[in-house]
C-alpha cells in the first residue's frame, strides 16, 4: 500500500511540475485599448476602434454591440485592459456578451469582463465622458482589421 501512494504521490508531482514550467501551446495575456461610443433609448448601439497588442506586435480591430435593457446614454468611453488566453490575434475577433450597468454624468467609469466562444476573457476599465444610465443586456462584436 505505502509503495502504491509513493507512486501516485510521484505521478502527481511530476505533473504538476510539468504544467508549472509552461509550455509554448499554452495562451498568453495581450493588452488592448478601445475608443467606444454608445447612444440609444432602450435599445442602445455602439461602435469603436481599439488596437491589440500581442507579443510585441499591435493588430487594429473595430468594435460593435447592440444592447437592450434600460438604456438612455450618449457616452464616449477610452477603455484600457487584457485579453486572456489568447494563442493568436485572430482569436480576439467574436461574439462577447455581457450583462451590466453603468453611469456617467458629464464623467464616470466603465468597467466590463467579457468571454467568446473561443475562451478570450476580456477585462477592460476607463473613463466614461457624455450622460448615461443603463442596466442591460449586450452582444459585443469584434472584428479584426
Amino acid at each position: 500500500m505505502r509503495h502504491l501512494f509513493s507512486s501516485v504521490t510521484y505521478i502527481f508531482l511530476t505533473f504538476a511540475a510539468w504544467t508549472a514550467m509552461g509550455s509554448p501551446l499554452l495562451a498568453d495575456t495581450a493588452t488592448l485599448r478601445v475608443l467606444f461610443g454608445t447612444a440609444g433609448i432602450v435599445v442602445g448601439i455602439g461602435n469603436g476602434k481599439g488596437t491589440l497588442t500581442f507579443r510585441g506586435k499591435t493588430y487594429p480591430f473595430e468594435v460593435t454591440s447592440a444592447s437592450f435593457g434600460a438604456t438612455l446614454t450618449q457616452t464616449v468611453s477610452a477603455l484600457e485592459g487584457r485579453a486572456l488566453n489568447l494563442h493568436a490575434p485572430e482569436d480576439l475577433a467574436g461574439n462577447y456578451i455581457s450583462l451590466g450597468a453603468g453611469g456617467a454624468l458629464a464623467g464616470g467609469a466603465g468597467v466590463a469582463r467579457l468571454r467568446n466562444a473561443k475562451g478570450v476573457t476580456l477585462v477592460v476599465r476607463g473613463p466614461k465622458l457624455g450622460v448615461g444610465l443603463s442596466v442591460n443586456l449586450a452582444r459585443v462584436t469584434i472584428t479584426m482589421m
